[in-house]
């Protein structure tokens, strides 16, 4: 009977289970209800100044934090610290500068009100740190002033493609530094292998990534300024601010530079077997055999050696000497023209003597006399005759 029983119960229990079992519906926006702080006349981006009254009892624990400063910046920072430790003062904040550790360190006290001044003290001892000066610095205690450190050391091997790049980022005479400045409303500063920036927490998004762009070789800034140009005009027009600017913004191609090729070391072969030793002295000696002469012997090689050196340098110098007083051979195409005036005066006289016979042909065609062609009775004839006559 007891058997039974259960069994009843069993079954109801199971009937009962598939009847609860029903499929669960999810209401979206189950829990989306309105919240005071949901209101659009609220600007969320608003910091609103600290007020003493929200911490009337201070802190419960000491916060501290120290940073270490290069010692060129010792000197600077002996200066200047009176005006630092007065400033932190009104925050409730101590601060001890450590010349023999080189450090700087700032902790929380009694009268500290605000919990996040710490944090902004511990930016001010980094940004002195890192050479910026003590008026700039002061301003990231404002709450409306924020910093960053860009640390660049890391993203170049090169130190010299490193400091080139630093260049393009500065730019001549610190215009492309200022532009970005004035562009983005932050405090700039490179020094070393960190960029320190000053500013709004906007401005330093646009700042780290101008940065990175340049010492990565992604973009020259130049470029980089031209977009944040465009962006600045974009962002006066209401009827675009909700929508994509791509369209609008330039894109740059990157253009290849060729390089010079790099010279690949051929890779000697491996041997397990270690390098010939190479010959010493002694070894040297015993293979000429002057480890077996004697001391006179060796003087007199010596001294032999030396005197061949010393006349090798006396012809040299020699040599030397009479080179001045040689006369410098004349060159080829002089010569050539000597030969050429040779044919030439040979070929003129023949000429000449051509012109002079032919000249001398004509003089005697010309020097006929007439006479010789005309009947006149001959005197000696006559003569002749009458002599022969009378002989008769």
């Amino acid at each position: 009977m007891g058997g039974d029983s259960l069994v009843e119960e069993n079954e109801r229990n199971n009937g009962s289970g598939e009847a609860e079992e029903k499929p669960r519906t999810r209401h979206k926006g189950k829990h989306d209800k309105e919240k005071p702080w949901d209101d659009p006349s609220i600007d969320h981006w608003k910091i609103e100044k600290f007020d003493p009254s929200w911490n009337e009892s201070g802190m419960l624990e000491v916060s501290t934090f120290s940073t270490l400063f290069p010692q060129y910046r010792e000197k600077y920072l002996q200066e200047c610290w009176p005006i630092v430790k007065g400033a932190l003062k009104e925050y409730g904040i101590a601060c001890e500068l450590n010349l023999v550790e080189g450090s700087m360190t700032v902790s929380t006290t009694r009268k500290t009100r605000d919990p996040y001044i710490i944090v902004k003290s511990r930016d001010l001892i980094k940004l002195l740190s890192r050479s910026v000066p003590a008026p700039q610095a002061m301003k990231v205690l404002n709450d409306e002033m924020q910093c960053d450190i860009i640390k660049i050391g890391g993203l170049v091997r090169n130190k010299g493609r490193l400091e080139k790049r630093k260049n393009h980022l500065i730019g001549p005479n610190s215009s492309t530094l200022k532009a970005l400045e004035i562009l983005t409303g932050c405090y700039i500063l490179v020094q070393g292998n960190t960029v320190a920036a000053m500013g709004s927490f906007k401005g330093l998004k646009q700042v780290r990534k101008v940065v990175e762009d340049c010492i990565l070789n992604k973009m020259h800034p130049v470029y980089s300024i031209k977009i944040l140009m465009m962006r600045r005009e974009l962002a006066k027009d209401p009827t675009l601010a909700n929508e994509n600017w791509d369209r609008f913004l330039p894109r740059f191609k990157k253009k290849n530079v060729k390089q010079k090729k790099v010279k690949t070391k051929e890779k000697k072969v491996y041997t397990p077997f270690p390098p010939p030793q190479p010959p010493s002295k002694i070894d040297l000696q015993l293979e000429s055999g002057e480890y077996f002469l004697s001391d006179q012997m060796k003087q007199a090689k010596k001294w032999h050696d030396k005197q061949e050196k010393q006349a090798e340098k006396i012809a040299e110098s020699k040599k030397r000497r009479e080179a001045g007083f040689v006369p410098p051979e004349e060159p080829k195409k002089q010569s050539n023209a000597h030969a050429d005036d040779k044919t030439n005066v040979a070929d003129l006289a023949l000429s000449l003597k051509k012109k002079t016979k032919d000249f001398g042909m004509r003089e005697s065609a010309e020097k006929l006399d007439a006479a010789d062609y005309i009947a006149v009775p001959d005197m000696t004839s006559s003569k002749k005759k009458s002599k022969r006559s009378r002989t008769s």
